[in-house]
């Protein structure tokens, strides 16, 4: 329970999610919180199979206070400080999200000295309930608020203008060559966007840039340019989608021209690619895929296999065809092997492929600190800044979270009960769950590269960093994190592992003894205060976006999840 505390005078502050609140003013905000308070009161310290419609589904576990449903289902890969009612837990992106856990929170409020419980306002009779102002605000930083300028855009729009030159130089008879193979310029832009989102490239390639860039005498806008590019790598992936699309377009219309050297099935196999191509690329449209992500996972998944399995069709039919005598003859692997097609397709097959050959059903340990989360233990452990997938059903959804563990025997996440999936691990735990066994790198494994970092967390954003403090790295890290009841809803564990360190490394602000801080204006300060290079954030999208911010603009290099990482 909250503890019960006197506010003898009030600061007000804004926080991250722009909301108003009163704390007491205390001497120092960074403290950790172990000693009693002023006012003598004690502080806070089943199994699915491949396919999801084959096998038992786990019961629902559906508590009042969380039965809301948003209008919109979008992804929640963000640790927000209070529970989020329009976040529903199963839109998380296959690839991107790294935590999932906004937490339930309880409103106290303090009269004379005494504590009383504000019952939570009747959600299910209030029908403006139903469309939370906070879905708009959350929307709006994850489509707009971003900027026009970021590194993403810039990528996406290099990207797409070489394509443009190279088909406007096709197109006026400059580029030959691309005149003549545009169906191989669009494979190979296909060939740019699996490799931007290969889980093993991108594991060699974080290892790589770590290796090389992670030296003290690196320069630091080396490794912070770095760190942008490979977190927005992404603009890269879309901007090869839609060119992909473009040339294809462009060779179907010199088919159409020509269709006397063609056939009709070469022409109805490339415009049922060009369709499929057409439909990912419409449903990885950014309003898209934050209101319907489990709509955008599947059409992304089932279209790009199948566009896959066409394209190895209209290889086979383009280079077997005969326009003289309107035949196909028998196509020879050694034929077959001098086309570049050929070797490209290859390639995204196997990099495609990859993945699914490292998906395992293995045990797990799953228990539940308390009904708004659960811990998920794993055997085997895994080094810092290491993110995992788990899934009940492999061909039909995935989800990311972030791994903590000692490098030693076991590892472990920390799930947040927010959507079907993950409330079915608290009141339903199965005993099993598919992983896939290649772990992947993201953001947070880049804090390997600098000297001083500083690690930023709200809620169950914390599994992200964790692994830092669990095992020695190269970098000197010191931690902020920023949850409510840390005890009640994360566990012993979980507490016992932020304990023990001196004040000036970590940081532990609990919301339920505090109040609501201002998050940016703290990791301002404790940036300064540890002397860190870069700050590395998870939250909510608010929240990540005013950390980020408040550091830039006091010259401080900060980087956080952006819409597609």
């Amino acid at each position: 329970m909250p503890a019960q505390s006197t506010m003898s005078s009030h600061v007000r502050f804004s926080s991250c999610r722009g909301v108003d609140f009163e704390i007491k003013p205390r001497a120092d905000p960074f403290a950790v919180v172990t000693s009693p308070l002023p006012n003598g009161q004690p502080p806070l310290t089943g199994s699915r199979s491949w396919f999801p419609w084959y096998g038992e589904i786990p019961t629902r576990f559906t508590p009042s206070v969380l039965s809301l449903r948003s209008t919109t289902k979008g992804s929640s890969h963000y640790c927000d400080l209070e529970l989020d009612l329009d976040v529903d837990e199963d839109g998380c992106d296959e690839k991107e999200h790294f935590f999932l856990g906004p937490l339930e929170e309880w409103n106290y409020k303090v009269e004379k000295g005494t504590k009383q419980h504000c019952d939570p306002p009747p959600i299910l009779d209030s029908p403006k309930k139903n469309v939370p102002r906070k879905q708009d605000a959350r929307l709006s930083v994850i489509m707009l608020d971003q900027g026009l300028f970021t590194v993403y855009k810039r990528l996406f729009v290099v990207c797409l203008m070489l394509n443009i030159t190279g088909l406007v130089l096709a197109a006026s008879g400059h580029f030959w060559y691309a005149r003549n193979r545009a169906a191989l310029f669009s494979i190979a832009n296909i060939l740019a966007l699996t490799l931007c989102r290969s889980e093993a490239i991108l594991r060699v390639v974080f290892w790589l840039t770590v290796k090389v860039l992670g030296h003290t005498w690196i320069p630091l806008f080396l490794k912070t340019a770095s760190t942008s590019i490979l977190q927005s790598l992404g603009g890269i992936h879309s901007g090869c989608g839609v060119s992909s699309i473009a040339w294809l377009v462009y060779a179907l219309v010199l088919t159409l021209k020509d269709r006397e050297n063609s056939s009709p099935e070469i022409i109805g196999v490339s415009s049922t690619i060009l369709a499929l191509l057409s439909l990912s690329a419409a449903a990885a449209f950014p309003l898209m895929r934050h209101l319907h992500h489990n709509v955008f996972e599947r059409i992304h998944r089932f279209a790009g296999w199948s566009a896959l399995a066409l394209l190895w069709a209209f290889l086979c039919l383009t280079m077997s065809y005969d326009p003289i005598s309107k035949s196909y003859h028998s196509l020879a692997l050694s034929e077959l092997s001098t086309r570049q097609e050929f070797w490209f397709t290859t390639t995204i097959t196997v990099l495609i492929l990859l993945p699914w050959l490292t998906v395992r059903r293995v045990p797990v340990n799953i228990t539940s600190p308390s009904g708004h989360a659960s811990i998920i233990k794993f055997h085997g452990g895994v080094k810092p800044g290491i993110l995992g997938r788990i899934s009940p059903s492999p061909l039909s959804e995935w989800h990311a979270f972030g791994i903590i563990s000692n490098g030693k025997d076991e590892h472990m996440m920390l799930a947040g009960a927010v959507g079907d999936f993950t409330k079915s691990l608290v009141s339903n735990p199965p005993s099993h769950l598919w992983v896939r066994q290649v772990h992947f790198a993201g953001l947070p494994y880049l804090a390997n590269m600098y000297d001083r970092v500083l690690l930023v967390a709200t809620g169950s954003g914390i599994c992200v960093f964790l692994s830092f403090l669990l095992q020695p790295c190269k970098a000197s890290v010191g931690m902020l994190w920023v949850a409510k009841g840390i005890e009640q809803n994360f566990g012993k564990e979980i507490k016992e592992m932020m304990s023990g360190h001196p004040t000036q490394k970590v940081i532990v602000h609990d919301t339920a003894v505090l109040g609501r801080p201002n998050v940016a204006e703290m990791s301002v300060d404790a940036a300064r205060r540890w002397g860190a290079e870069v700050v590395i954030v998870t939250s909510n999208p608010e929240g990540s976006r005013d950390v980020v911010k408040a550091c830039r603009e006091k010259g401080i290099a900060a980087f956080g999840p952006i819409w597609d990482s």
